[in-house]
């Protein structure tokens, strides 16, 4: 299994749709990098936020999630509370080849001031924008800059197909559209 370089993910992103936008270069002037870098896609995040809240005393329960525990915002700057998360996603769409497993990690502009992105790995055939969950690890809140970069994407090509997709077996996250909670 090896990663993927720029010319590969170039040219699965504009003749397979793999990325949707596609950035073609590193976007730096005045803003967190994002687009094509030399292993790797830097994605931005977009303007919808869940921001994580204790207002209603929830209970977080992956079983039984509630909504509640987030308030919404749609917004350019997003205000992530000391010791707290939001829920973002990527203004690009992916459409992962079958042959392919996606890992996401955040960049180190964020990761610097404490704010570390998690994602689970795209699996083969996956599609959707993809969910972010951004902690903010800081006794202080913290800035997330909208349609700038925030994560990079690396691609792990196998050394032939897997048997069975996510899209083979219907996964629950398929096409996603917009900032998705948990599901059972």
């Amino acid at each position: 299994m090896g990663i993927m370089p720029d010319a590969w993910i170039r040219e699965m992103a504009e003749t397979r749709g793999m990325i949707e936008p596609f950035v073609d270069r590193q976007e730096r002037e005045g803003v967190i990098s994002y687009g094509l870098s030399s292993y790797g896609y830097d994605a931005r995040v977009a303007d919808e936020f869940k921001i994580f809240t204790n207002v209603d005393n929830a209970i977080v329960d992956p079983k039984n999630f509630s909504g509640n525990s987030f308030v919404d915002r749609k917004t350019d700057v997003c205000i992530i509370p000391p010791n707290s998360f939001a829920l973002a996603r990527t203004v690009e769409y992916f459409r992962v080849p079958r042959d392919v497993l996606v890992i996401c990690l955040g960049k180190s502009t964020y990761a610097r001031c404490g704010l570390i992105v998690n994602v689970t790995p795209l699996e083969p055939e996956w599609e959707g924008h993809v969910t972010l969950e951004i902690s903010n690890t800081t006794p202080l809140p913290a800035r997330v800059y909208a349609n700038e970069g925030l994560c990079q994407f690396l691609f792990l090509k196998g050394d032939s197909p897997c048997e069975v997709s996510y899209a083979d077996k219907a996964g629950k996250y398929m096409r996603q559209q917009g900032v998705t909670l948990p599901r059972l």
